[in-house]
């Protein structure tokens, strides 16, 4: 078992820079959070292997990034031997691969095979292949509707969809390898990411990307429900880098860690706040309530502050500035980028 993961007195990033030959694997680093976490490994001296299956993800995220630190190998997480070869030499893996919250809700058992299944068979083979650390990045889902805010990581677990279910089964299977291997893994919940590269399309479109796009064509944002569920939104390069935090912090093995701002807004807030950004009046239209949205959820991020020093320094606005920012300089039409968007995306 490889123990050199070592960060003693560095800094965390300043740690990493000076790592040579330090190889890492990302499981969905072409997705939106994974493209963004291989970057900052890789500006930090890292070599990485992304695998993708490129359902969600996308090869044109790791554009600009260094191909010699960087090899994409488009496999499904499910394909074992695919998985075997990927972990050859690999020091730490960050297994983000996963289908979303909305898939669940039409597809729940292939849902599960990717999100769970699939979790255990990887920390099975990571183990085996002499990986000396393992970090799972699950999601804020799995507490369900927050009981009492903020949400620290005692809150808790009560998932209203498949997704949030399976990701806590995948929790489950890291926490018991620690427990019963001494295997050394992390859990991390991240929050609401948002930024550069996130989805709008699809059953993997979320709401600050479907709202700005809408607003900057000037169509009406769409509000399930009366709009008083409140989220804690997190822009995506904060996000990263408490994820790549946890892979280096030897205090944060054997912990479950949230990683969010701390700060909720409404979703009728939210798109109000759009509208500023934006510079123009904006119509909200109400629809059904999505299956299994939950409520509330805000996080209490004070252990992410302690054991990894993360914290998230981008607002919500300045975030949403920084998205328009990117999507207008893509030079891609609204109209085309807006083709994608299912209104229904639960729906199959």
């Amino acid at each position: 078992m490889k123990t050199r993961l070592q960060p003693s007195a560095f800094s965390l990033q300043t740690w990493i820079s000076f790592v040579t030959n330090f190889r890492s694997l990302v499981t969905g680093g072409a997705g939106f959070i994974g493209s963004e976490l291989v970057r900052q490994l890789v500006d930090r001296g890292a070599d990485v292997v992304v695998v993708d299956n490129l359902v969600n993800g996308r090869p044109e995220n790791l554009e600009g990034i260094d191909p010699a630190r960087c090899r994409l190998v488009v496999a499904d997480v499910r394909d074992g031997a695919a998985m075997a070869d990927a972990m050859a030499g690999v020091d730490v893996v960050f297994h983000l691969a996963c289908l979303g919250v909305r898939h669940s809700l039409h597809s729940p058992r292939e849902n599960h095979d990717v999100n769970a299944t699939a979790t255990l068979d990887l920390l099975s083979r990571a183990r085996t292949a002499g990986v000396g650390r393992f970090v799972y990045v699950s999601s804020s889902e799995v507490y369900g509707t927050a009981r009492r805010v903020p949400m620290d990581e005692t809150h808790a677990t009560f998932p209203t969809t498949v997704y949030g279910a399976s990701k806590l089964a995948g929790e489950c299977y890291t926490r018991a390898f620690h427990a019963t291997y001494e295997y050394a893994t992390v859990v991390v919940r991240p929050f609401n990411a948002f930024g550069p590269r996130c989805h709008h399309e699809g059953d993997s479109g979320e709401v600050i990307p479907k709202f700005l796009l809408r607003a900057l064509a000037g169509r009406p944002l769409i509000v399930f429900g009366d709009g008083t569920q409140t989220r804690d939104f997190t822009f995506v390069s904060d996000t990263a880098a408490g994820i790549l935090a946890a892979g280096l912090a030897d205090a944060a093995v054997g912990h479950t860690i949230n990683l969010g701002s701390g700060r909720s807004v409404s979703i009728e807030a939210l798109a109000h706040t759009i509208g500023r950004v934006v510079g123009r009046p904006i119509e909200i239209a109400h629809d059904e309530p999505r299956p299994g949205d939950v409520h509330d959820l805000c996080a209490d991020a004070s252990k992410a502050a302690s054991l990894l020093r993360f914290t998230s320094s981008v607002t919500l606005e300045d975030g949403i500035r920084r998205l328009q920012a990117w999507y207008l300089a893509s030079g891609t039409p609204l109209e085309t980028l807006l083709a994608n968007d299912r209104v229904r995306n639960w729906v199959a």
